[in-house]
């Protein structure tokens, strides 16, 4: 059996001061989030290896990540920032896929102004050098973007990427449509995947498993074992779930689903082949410095 692997969490040290979504309303993740931090907790949950993923528009953040990426084992690869409404994105491009680390890129679609930003014709001429590259996209959007997403994919339709957190269907509500065609919509793409993740943190304060069966059992059956991948969200989960109820939901909601050998895939085989992961065992793990 392959290793698990956290395709999805996050490190931040809050002094950067360039995390321009927090705020009171997110008051307990008003504080420095590490890799000392998560070690233990990822030992506890069986999980080897994680994908960390940025949290701030900045190339700034990307750096730091990938900083950290370099001396954190645990630690398989970064989904870092890009500016891709730039004339200098090929060439900001060509500078971090040098770096091992750097296996993809999600611009925060959910945090811009113009929701039709992945249509701009320079960021859709920036996805296609995306795709060229090999590297991976990540979808941070809201159910509103997804039409605009699919209008991407048929004009890069070698785009490999994957929606972030189920695109954060409106759980709390129990609201499935129009969320339910527009996420069967982008699994249509072959080259598209989802994460099944940051699903507590859109439920109610008191949700339960039996909430998020009608999401995660729906893009189960669009995507199917091979195309999706376990996610926790750490540390924004820890609004409504510890680490380890994260983990465990995921594997109660899919485990009814799946047998052994596609739960592998999804907590892990999947990662190393979306993200063009190194399959071999980690690297030791250093204390934050």
């Amino acid at each position: 059996m392959s290793e698990a692997i956290d395709s999805h969490q996050h490190f931040w040290r809050v002094a950067r001061s360039d995390y321009g979504w927090m705020g009171e309303h997110v008051a307990p993740l008003l504080r420095d989030f590490m890799p000392d931090d998560l070690a233990p907790l990822l030992r506890r949950a069986g999980i080897a290896r994680t994908i960390l993923v940025q949290a701030a528009e900045t190339e700034a953040e990307t750096d730091f990540l990938l900083e950290i990426a370099a001396r954190t084992g645990f630690v398989a690869g970064v989904v870092g920032w890009l500016d891709m409404d730039s004339d200098a994105f090929p060439e900001r491009l060509a500078h971090y896929r040098k770096n091992p680390f750097f296996v993809g890129l999600r611009p925060m679609l959910q945090e811009l102004d113009d929701d039709r930003f992945i249509l701009r014709p320079r960021v859709l001429d920036n996805l296609r050098r995306v795709a060229e590259s090999g590297l991976a996209f990540d979808i941070l959007a809201f159910p509103r973007h997804l039409p605009h997403v699919a209008e991407a994919l048929v004009r890069v339709p070698a785009l490999r990427a994957v929606v972030d957190h189920l695109a954060k269907p409106p759980v709390a509500a129990g609201d499935l449509d129009p969320w339910r065609a527009d996420i069967a919509a982008l699994a249509a793409f072959p080259e598209v995947s989802c994460k099944v993740s940051g699903l507590v943190t859109e439920a109610r304060a008191e949700w339960s498993l039996p909430d998020l069966v009608p999401y995660v059992d729906h893009v189960a059956a669009c995507f199917g074992e091979d195309r999706l991948l376990f996610g926790s969200d750490w540390p924004v989960a820890t609004l409504a779930a510890t680490y380890g109820e994260v983990a465990h939901a995921a594997r109660a909601l899919l485990g009814t689903r799946f047998g052994p050998e596609a739960m592998a895939k999804i907590f892990g085989g999947n990662a190393v082949r979306f993200y063009g992961l190194d399959d071999g065992p980690p690297r030791p793990v250093g204390r934050e410095r």
